[in-house]
């Protein structure tokens, strides 16, 4: 990738705007702030980016707890790489948002609104319903992303190219050419995006409000071609707007440039998770499962208790296996890892509650006094997930509905780099379907009878043929690393 023209002093021509952001930080009891580095292909995506390339960068995230804060409020402008309290080869500023607005915003808009409406998820007899405390909450989310747009208007240099994050800064796109119209903004989807009829749910102004927000952008990124498409139909359908699907654009009948849509597929970073999952403490982690396990076969899952991974219909399919497959019985074990996610929300505290509950059921059902046919865990323990993947002689990933789902391609990667052989038993509604069915046993994750069919066919494949499709998920999941991605969408802005 070509480099960008120097930008002016202080200035920065490649800028990244995220709810979360690379570091947090934690104040101890004598005031000193103590900074923790965070994981995931943004962080290694722009460092390797930054590394060959001669371009001012910042970040631009918001303070999230109270030592965020404190950090932002001690920094000149929330700067924070400039009096030392990050490595300064990657700026960051962190926006002091007021608690309240960032409450209603992130939790009520962003995560119990918007990701809701993309997953699918309402419970429509009883929600959502959006009166006048919702449109409370939307002034704060609108109030949340123009705090966005105006530090990323004061930190860009001209022709600045800008990357947006996500459905938490979906105004951003359109705040921000308001501001600075000679930008090059993107913004990137994680998530699935709603069929036109779901996304209907929202109220019109707010649906208008998302849809022209991020098309304010000169380019919108997402996981798959499906979740494109299904953007682009919301802009017919919901603004009148053309979209040309076979150019992959939106609008540009007025005599403005269209937005042009483009497909950006998210994979591991291989030689990071392989040397990850070859240390010491994920050996020891090793050990103790293998000492509980004997010479069974692995049954394995990895999530977040997010709504949308299903984890329960997951766990209901294991016990479905073992009472119509009982050959299984004492031959197999389930690895389980269902890590805490979001437990302000009260939705997610009592799926947690019900995930324990079932497994609780299935201990009951069948447990003996030489076998335990369900381990589960809800600590997150990076290095005890890698040992489980290690372990894997099936991995379940049945999500109800994800953008892609990275689990899906790093347990079928770091078996086949440690000489396992791991079949995958995969959801049709995960994003990496797209590119991991070939290879997997493709369930529909309402259906637990054919779930349960599809961990019996994975558990009876033949060892070298499940070999030889680990090896192709695994290629397929290295394909596309967080550095290529990020560098893509860079060089697409132009």
């Amino acid at each position: 990738m070509g480099s960008s023209s120097a930008a002016e002093p202080g200035k920065a021509s490649v800028l990244v705007a995220s709810n979360r952001g690379p570091v947090s930080f934690a104040v101890a009891q004598n005031g000193e702030l103590t900074a923790k580095r965070g994981g995931g292909g943004l962080v290694s995506g722009l460092s390797s980016v930054t590394a060959q390339d001669s371009f001012e960068q910042v970040w631009v995230c918001a303070a999230l707890s109270g030592g965020d804060r404190t950090a932002a409020r001690r920094a000149p402008g929330g700067r924070l790489d400039r009096i030392g309290l990050i490595d300064s080869s990657l700026p960051v500023r962190m926006l002091d948002i007021e608690p309240e607005t960032l409450h209603r915003a992130y939790n009520a808009v962003a995560n119990s609104t918007l990701w809701f409406t993309h997953h699918m998820l309402y419970a429509t007899p009883v929600s959502p319903a959006f009166g006048g405390r919702f449109r409370q909450e939307w002034e704060s989310y609108v109030e949340y992303n123009a705090a966005f747009a105006e530090a990323l208007a004061e930190e860009a240099a001209p022709q600045a190219r800008v990357l947006v994050q996500d459905y938490h800064l979906a105004l951003v796109p359109k705040l921000l050419r308001d501001l600075r119209p000679d930008l090059r903004i993107g913004h990137f989807s994680h998530t699935p995006w709603a069929p036109p009829d779901y996304f209907g749910i929202l109220p019109d102004e707010m649906a208008r409000g998302v849809l022209e927000g991020m098309l304010g952008a000169d380019r919108l990124g997402f996981l798959t071609e499906r979740w494109a498409l299904a953007f682009m139909d919301c802009c017919a359908r919901q603004l009148g707007m053309p979209v040309d699907r076979e150019r992959m654009t939106v609008g540009g009948a007025d005599g403005k440039a269209p937005t042009r849509i483009g497909v950006h597929s998210l994979g591991v970073d291989s030689e990071f998770i392989v040397e990850r999952a070859s240390r010491p403490d994920v050996d020891a982690k090793l050990a103790a499962l293998r000492e509980s396990i004997g010479d069974r076969q692995v049954i394995v899952r990895v999530d977040r208790t997010e709504l949308s991974k299903n984890i329960v219909r997951g766990l209901e399919a294991y016990a479905d296996l073992l009472r119509r497959y009982p050959q299984w019985r004492g031959q197999v074990v389930h690895i389980a890892f269902a890590y805490p996610s979001r437990h302000d929300l009260e939705e997610y505290r009592e799926y947690t509650a019900a995930v324990l509950r079932t497994a609780k059921e299935i201990r009951d059902e069948f447990g003996t006094s030489d076998w335990e046919p369900l381990i589960l865990h809800v600590e997150d323990d990076f290095a005890r997930s890698l040992a489980a993947y290690r372990l894997a002689d099936v991995a379940v990933v049945n999500p109800i509905r994800d953008g892609m789902n990275l689990v899906a391609k790093e347990i079928p990667l770091v078996a086949a780099a440690t000489g396992g052989a791991c079949g995958l038993v995969l959801s049709r509604e995960a994003g990496a379907y797209a590119e991991l069915a070939e290879d997997a046993l493709v369930v529909n994750p309402y259906d637990i009878t054919g779930t349960a069919d599809a961990l019996h066919a994975a558990l009876s494949m033949d060892r070298a043929e499940r070999r030889r499709r680990c090896e192709r998920l695994a290629a397929a999941g290295a394909a596309l690393p967080p550095q290529r991605w990020f560098a893509d969408q860079l060089d697409a802005l132009g």
